[in-house]
């Protein structure tokens, strides 16, 4: 199931986002579709780190609105890319994990990149690559295809991808943060799967963490959370290896 736990209980309870959300966002348009946040007290002085969030299925762009209150309203500017399907009863980017599909994909990110650092202030070197279910696989395999590029990646519920060699940067990959964060009741990504991509990272010499919550194929505000600190920790420093 693709949802977030709780989700509308924990924006109701948060001033920030009951006060100022829909104002922290920019949207584009349905030929260029695209979702813009922008941090709470915005200081155009300072180079922030830069969230680019891949939604899951059966969802658009328009996601990184409800992930973002549940993440940090402070601490990033964040990006959604979008792109319409002829098919009408698709509402995004269902990021098939064919050619076409990964080549459509990683420009969509780099075109999000150029659009949020015109908009705003941001850091070229902490540029960070997250997405849900098959946005997470997409993350996963556009950061590995480029790793010089992120300074992070985070992949919630989505399997690591097996096919058309997505470790064949690995000399650079291996400087690149991931962190594979996933339901233990998920039938998306079942536990044996994430033991093995674990195996293979690590055996790969990758620098890898896993985190594991008591649900489903879903994103929770824990999990959301948690995300907040492993990259918070990378941006100051803090992380260890």
């Amino acid at each position: 199931m693709n949802r977030i736990l709780s989700l509308a209980e924990t924006t109701r309870t948060s001033k920030d986002a009951r006060t100022v959300g829909e104002a922290l966002f920019e949207t584009g348009t349905d030929h260029c579709p695209w979702s813009l946040f922008i941090p709470l007290h915005y200081e155009r002085n300072y180079a922030y780190p830069l969230l680019i969030w891949l939604h899951g299925p059966r969802d658009n762009e328009q996601q990184l609105k409800r992930i973002m209150p549940l993440v940090s309203m402070r601490n990033y500017a964040a990006i959604a890319p979008g792109d319409r399907t002829p098919d009408l009863a698709t509402p995004g980017v269902v990021w098939r994990q064919d050619d076409e599909g990964i080549t459509r994909a990683e420009q969509l990110v780099i075109e999000a990149i150029h659009r949020a650092g015109q908009k705003l202030n941001v850091s070229s070197r902490r540029v960070f690559l997250a997405g849900f279910d098959a946005g997470g696989t997409m993350a996963l395999r556009i950061a590995l295809r480029n790793p010089n590029r992120f300074a992070g990646v985070v992949s919630l519920g989505g399997p690591l991808p097996r096919d058309r060699t997505p470790l064949a940067n690995l000399r650079q990959a291996r400087h690149l943060p991931v962190l594979i964060a996933t339901g233990s009741h998920s039938p998306v990504y079942r536990e044996a799967e994430v033991c093995g991509d674990l195996r293979l990272l690590h055996s790969a010499g990758m620098n890898v963490a896993l985190r594991l919550y008591p649900h489903g194929q879903e994103i929770s505000p824990v999990m959301l959370g948690d995300v907040d600190r492993w990259v918070m920790e990378l941006v100051t420093g803090s992380a260890t290896r």
